[in-house]
């Protein structure tokens, strides 16, 4: 078997020859057959080809379908980037003889749904846009190649696009998915995270950088100690000067300082399962969370990997699972006891009662948590941006600071926002106008004086009806309060500053 990385899904997905970036090996064939739905094209991407022979008669990349053939390919030969072709399915062989060097190929695939499919290859220096929208294939997440920098402060133009969008939970990496990026100026430093199983290194400085937009749900749910934390058990140890230190839930809040939850049961095999659980008060859409170790220098405790079980009222719990396989997902945790990790719900989870359930550890349980996500509301009332650069087109005072900005529903078509609005309207100066004919004949049958006060008067008061028809139901139907941050969900939003603070 000459094949390598594989990944397919519905209308997308990835291939590489067996070693690939290395040397592929000799005498292999590697054969296989991709599709997409049916009634669509199939577009394909070469993002690498390096085959050492010059004849194609031992090594070569060959695309065969029902009616074409493309190839084969191989040597210094000029090989298209990108074919379309006029099927949805085809086979791809590559094949192997006795050989020194060469790579081999990287493949992406998509439907002729995405003409703007990119390779896992692409670099965000590849674009001179400082706005654009590209489609990433499934399978970027395992494909060799470096990114730094994180989804906060965004990162370095030298990495790789889609390995980036899955680090930053913008898309998963079986699914594939649209990615919108946005090119800003670099900054002298780039912090590393593993997120989404996804190691990002630290970097140096660039002149640009980039970000993804997001959806806005994507906020610090904010988690209650007192009642709301809870855990299947909780150790207790005793420090140098002989005091009782509790590891209980309620410290298990990633944002307090000192020791996390750790549970009472330290060894690795022991039937019932452990697990901590939060009670958010209510449904929320929970779209990822993030998980520490023990925090303590001298206490070398943290989760490796676990899975999430959810429910609502009345309801029984259910386990997280993959979208592909429908199997139990397995989380990728820390491999330390200090540095978060950050995990993303792809599609996300919508529940009033989550439990992290671990799976492996390192000498004891131990946890802190914060979960992401958001309010669920009906309909999408503001755009909220918040400021990432001195670039970006919408300034603020503060870093944290937001600006809110009434669109219509998507659910309300303009026709049915004009008609609330003009029919109020016409019939309130149809009332205005008849009420000072009414005045007037009675002006006409009064000689001296006036039960309604003085001619002065009236116009005055006539003239505020006139100014302000519409003031109480201006403020009744069309004042949108965002007091509380909680209410404010399904916004787009730069995920940088969605995952600050």
């Amino acid at each position: 078997d000459g094949c390598g990385h594989l990944v397919t899904y519905q209308d997308s997905g990835t291939m590489t020859s067996k070693n690939y970036p290395g040397t592929y090996p000799n005498h292999t064939v590697c054969e296989k057959t991709i599709t997409v739905p049916k009634g669509k094209r199939l577009i394909l991407r070469l993002g690498d080809l390096d085959i050492e022979s010059q004849t194609c008669a031992s090594d070569y990349l060959l695309f065969t379908s029902s009616s074409d053939q493309y190839g084969p390919y191989c040597g210094s030969m000029t090989v298209p980037r990108e074919l379309l072709l006029n099927t949805s399915e085809v086979t791809v062989r590559f094949e192997s003889g006795s050989h020194i060097s060469g790579r081999g190929f990287l493949l992406t695939y998509a439907s002729s749904d995405h003409p703007d499919l990119i390779t896992c290859l692409e670099r965000a220096s590849h674009y001179l846009k400082t706005e654009y929208s590209k489609f990433c294939p499934a399978g970027c997440r395992d494909v060799a190649g470096d990114i730094s920098g994180n989804m906060v402060d965004g990162y370095r133009d030298t990495s790789l696009l889609c390995k980036a969008a899955i680090h930053a939970g913008i898309i998963a990496d079986e699914l594939g998915g649209q990615i919108s990026v946005l090119q800003r100026k670099g900054i002298s430093r780039y912090e590393g995270i593993l997120a989404n199983g996804v190691l990002s290194r630290d970097g140096s400085l660039s002149d640009k950088r980039f970000l993804f937009t997001s959806n806005g749900c994507s906020r610090s749910l904010s988690l209650d100690p007192d009642g709301q934390i809870r855990a299947s058990s909780s150790w207790q140890s005793v420090n140098e000067s002989g005091d009782e230190v509790h590891w209980s839930p309620g410290q298990a809040r990633l944002q307090d300082q000192g020791p996390s939850w750790a549970s009472g049961d330290s060894s690795s095999n022991h039937k019932p399962r452990e697990w901590l659980e939060i009670d958010l008060g209510g449904k929320k859409k929970i779209t990822g969370i993030r998980t520490t170790g023990s925090t303590q220098s001298n206490f070398n405790f943290y989760v490796k990997s676990f899975v999430m079980n959810f429910k609502n009222n009345n309801s029984k719990w259910k386990t997280y699972k993959g979208i592909v396989n429908n199997e139990e997902k397995v989380f990728q945790g820390n491999s330390n006891f200090r540095d978060p990790v950050q995990n993303n719900f792809i599609p996300p989870i919508v529940a009033r009662y989550v439990r992290v359930v671990p799976q492996t550890w390192h000498q004891r349980i131990a946890l802190k948590v914060e979960l992401i996500g958001c309010q669920i509301t009906q309909g999408n009332d503001s755009l909220v941006w918040r400021k990432t650069s001195q670039s970006t087109s919408v300034s603020t005072k503060k870093e944290d600071e937001t600006i809110t900005r009434p669109v219509p529903s998507e659910e309300t078509s303009p026709g049915v926002n004009i008609t609330t609005v003009a029919i109020p309207l016409v019939l309130l100066v149809v009332l205005v106008f008849a009420g000072m004919g009414i005045f007037a004949a009675f002006r006409k049958k009064k000689k001296k004086g006036s039960p309604y006060g003085s001619a002065e008067a009236q116009k005055t008061d006539c003239w505020k009806q006139i100014k302000y028809p519409f003031a109480r139901h201006q403020s009744a139907e069309f004042t949108i309060s965002y007091d509380n941050e909680k209410e404010m969900t399904q916004k787009l939003d730069l995920i940088t500053s969605d995952m600050a603070g």
